[in-house]
């Protein structure tokens, strides 16, 4: 099983955390901070998961989000979304948009690796 996961985040910090993070277990993983060209990249790379940003320059997270649902190569791609919104009404909206799931900042390590393990297990 391939172990690729794109993230699409902006923020610096919070990059270079989830990259040691996932890189200790094993993963490859890849960045992209641009929203308009994020699902370009993922076309492109073709990752196991993708962890996305909901507040991205030029694109939110959740248009990103609907466009990849509405294109049946990417359909069924485990999406996981970080966000510093965490009110409820961000959280419907993600669901309605299709994420398989959804996670706010401040979050745990543990937390994270252990939804990414989540969430390509459910993709095999």
């Amino acid at each position: 099983m391939d172990k690729h996961v794109l993230l699409i985040e902006d923020e610096m910090n919070i990059i270079e955390a989830v990259r040691f993070l996932l890189s200790r277990e094993g993963w490859q993983v890849d960045t992209h901070s641009d929203g308009m060209t994020a699902v370009d990249a993922i076309r492109q790379m073709r990752p196991n998961l993708v962890i996305l940003d909901y507040m991205l320059p030029g694109k939110n997270g959740l248009d990103i989000l609907t466009e990849l649902r509405e294109d049946g190569d990417f359909s069924e791609l485990p999406v996981l979304m970080l966000t510093a919104r965490g009110q409820s009404r961000d959280r419907e909206m993600a669901e309605k948009a299709g994420v398989s799931r959804f996670m706010t900042k401040p979050f745990s390590n543990t937390e994270v690796v252990t939804a990414v393990r989540d969430l390509v297990q459910l993709e095999r």
